[in-house]
């Protein structure tokens, strides 16, 4: 009996012939894409020098410190700032010149001081003062520039020099400078009890003036506020969020164990569960609805009270309850109606499961590869962070002029502060100065120095997706040494994950590097759309907008197809050991012929597994919620204060599904290699005598049905 024809499109090639002496995996491989892996290398290289470069030129203490007019760090030890941590403005009122938001800095003088002022005074007064008691002037001298000491000099003059500040507020210290402590008493704002003053003698200012000229700076308080309550409630409940992620560990684990013998019931009750789990969720929902529906003021919008780090403040309205109702009903319509109509796929689909819990169960090393891959990108992201920070802090300080005066035709322009007040420039513009603007530079490194920030993201992206095409591979290749084990576990290869890694990485990292780059590009021109898209949100150009919408789409998808197709490739290379054009093809012509199992495959195996994931990461979020909100009567003594129990209760969650993704991968790469490894099997061979399969029986009957694939005609 031999095969005499397929039904197969004629577009999606020939199915590979058969072949007696094919065992699995070829050992005996040479390296693939040799070019894109030099290239990768030396680009690796590159990036090496680029980071020397940037450490060898790049001072962080730029984007840690705050930096004076001269362009001085303050706090900097072994300078005369060493005692000087906090940056004062002699004039903030000034700071709501639009030349802040062009410049990031505030048009006036800016020194270093140990402390902030903790008291009112204006320097007119302090004149006056002077005459009766000298410590008035010993006090306002801290805050004008270092060797003055002249408190008998006109006013106007001391003013127009900027010698010393016009006034001195009430201030504390914030990021370490110095911004005005603003009190509100019987619904009246003050400052320094005072609600009007004068910064010179001619102009009257009132607080609101003030409050305005630092509006900026009252949402950067509470956000420092919010932020230092973040790091108590870390400090204090980072043990227990621990034990919680340490939980879902051990849940994942035991979750992955039990899949191995009680597959269809596990899978079967994790759906019943997020139905149920969905479907409570729903019900809480629509009791907390009807309970406020007559509570004063629960009818306000979300939009009307804005962000509000105090989530009982949301909780309190019904259309924060309402949200919720409709987007689980969704989900659980969803869930509903995918079971409904997909239910024969989700048998298929919960079986192929099974078959990859076989196979997992021979090599539980698999499991903890993630690990690795875990480590190898925590080292990208970390290199590329300190690198990024260098790069953005080796630029040399630039000086500006900076005026009040919007019709000064020298504003914004370089200046030198050495020789400046030897220009005519402060008489035509008075009152301007040559104040350190921001870091830049003019030889060819400092203006190359964007062009370098762009190749050490491209860079980066590039190492990211080679570390996930490492681990893909890897994960392919033993999982493929399993299926074409004649044998099991007999004929299955000792160490097969570290053999696939050693081999993955002495002859295919051309191969991977070549997908991963291809990857990496399209991810790179996503990324300079969105800032594009940012900067465009202030233009009202519909056709510019409605262009980049469209590309953003269609890159998107394409960036959705490539994952799909790189994860196809790297499994046949793992399997054949050929470069990556040629693997791409065979997978992509190889799925086209069994298209309609890859729909059964793909998607459906998916939601089971992310079924999973949403199970172990809501339970576990249930279950921080009931122990950080005090719920919990037999531990409620061990839980910590806390500022925010929602900081511990994300975390958790977040931790938990990723902890479960890193597991549910592993799995989801073995189905998918199990299922090429099928339509190979299924093309190769014929299950007589003379070309066995090698797959299980089990797995035969689940894919093996003539209406999920090509159909066989024998003689």
């Amino acid at each position: 009996m031999t095969r005499k024809s397929e039904v197969l499109s004629p577009y999606y090639g020939e199915p590979r012939k058969f072949d007696s002496t094919f065992k699995g995996p070829i050992h005996n491989r040479s390296c693939t894409d040799v070019l894109c892996c030099v290239i990768f290398m030396l680009v690796i290289i590159g990036y090496i020098a680029l980071g020397i470069v940037a450490w060898l030129h790049g001072d962080p203490r730029k984007v840690v410190y705050p930096t004076d007019s001269s362009g001085q760090f303050c706090g900097q030890k072994g300078t005369a700032n060493e005692k000087k941590p906090i940056l004062f403005y002699f004039n903030i009122l000034k700071c709501a010149n639009p030349a802040v938001l062009v410049n990031l800095q505030c048009p006036t003088t800016q020194m270093c001081i140990s402390k902030c002022p903790d008291r009112f005074a204006t320097y007119a007064d302090m004149q006056i003062q002077y005459q009766l008691d000298g410590k008035h002037w010993e006090y306002y001298k801290q805050f004008c520039k270092p060797g003055f000491n002249n408190p008998r000099k006109a006013v106007a003059h001391v003013l127009r020099d900027e010698d010393c500040p016009s006034m001195i507020v009430p201030s504390r210290p914030f990021l370490q400078r110095c911004f005005p402590d603003f009190i509100t008493k019987n619904g009246t704002l003050t400052i320094g009890n005072r609600t009007a003053f004068r910064d010179s003698p001619e102009k009257a200012r009132t607080v609101t003036e003030l409050k305005d000229a630092a509006k900026g700076l009252t949402n950067l308080l509470d956000s420092k506020d919010v932020g230092i309550k973040i790091v108590e409630d870390y400090a204090r409940s980072w043990c227990w969020i621990l034990i919680g992620l340490v939980i879902a560990l051990v849940v994942s684990l035991i979750f992955i164990l039990l899949l191995r013998f009680t597959a269809r019931l596990l899978l079967w009750l994790v759906i019943l569960s997020v139905i149920a789990m969905v479907a409570y969720g729903i019900w809480h929902c629509y009791r907390e609805l009807s309970l406020l529906s007559d509570h004063p003021g629960a009818d306000v919008a979300i939009s009307d009270i804005g962000f509000q780090t105090d989530l009982h403040v949301y909780l309190q309205l019904r259309q924060t309850w309402l949200v919720f109702l409709i987007s689980l009903g969704v989900i659980e319509s969803f869930v509903v109606v995918t079971l409904i109509f997909l239910r024969n796929r989700v048998q298929i689909a919960i079986a192929l499961l099974q078959e990859g819990s076989k196979a997992i169960s021979y090599m539980m090393s698999s499991l903890f590869y993630p690990i690795v891959t875990f480590c190898l990108l925590a080292v990208c992201i970390s290199y590329w962070a300190v690198t990024a920070v260098f790069l953005a802090s080796s630029a040399e300080p630039v000086y500006k002029v900076m005026s009040s005066q919007p019709n000064c035709l020298y504003a914004n322009r370089t200046c030198d502060p050495e020789n400046f007040n030897s220009t005519n420039i402060t008489q035509l513009c008075p009152g301007s100065q040559c104040t350190f603007a921001f870091y830049g530079g003019e030889n060819i490194y400092h203006r190359y120095i964007f062009v370098l920030q762009l190749s050490n993201l491209l860079i980066f992206l590039w190492l990211v997706n080679f570390t996930v095409a490492l681990g893909q591979c890897t994960i392919a290749g033993a999982f493929a040494s399993f299926y074409w084990a004649q044998r099991k576990p007999a004929d299955i290869p000792s160490c097969p994950v570290f053999s696939s890694f050693a081999r993955a990485l002495r002859y295919h990292t051309g191969s991977l590097a070549f997908g991963s780059l291809i990857l990496a590009v399209v991810q790179f021109v996503r990324i300079i759309l969105e800032y594009l898209e940012q900067r465009l949100k202030g233009v009202n150009n519909m056709v510019a907008r409605f262009l980049l919408c469209c590309l953003k789409c269609c890159f998107w998808c394409l960036e959705r197809f490539l994952r799909f197709m790189n994860r196809n490739a790297y499994i046949m290379i793992a399997i054949y050991g050929t470069n990556f054009c040629t693997s791409a093809r065979d997978a992509f012509y190889l799925l086209m012929r069994n298209v309609v199992r890859v729909a059964v495959l793909d998607k459906v195996t998916d939601f089971l597994l992310f079924l999973g994931k949403f199970l172990i990461a809501g339970s576990m979020g249930i279950l921080a919620f009931l122990f950080f909100t005090h719920k919990i009567p037999i531990i409620q003594e061990e839980v910590p204060v806390l500022n925010y129990y929602w900081i511990p209760l994300l975390t958790v969650i977040l931790g938990s599904y990723l902890i479960a993704h890193g597991f549910f991968s592993v799995y989801g790469m073995c189905v998918d290699t199990l299922f090429l490894c099928f339509c190979e099997d299924l093309e190769r061979h014929d299950g007589t005598s003379e070309k066995p399969f090698f797959m299980s029986p089990g797995l035969h009957s689940i894919l093996g049905n003539p209406q999920y694939g090509p159909q066989k005609f024998k003689d």
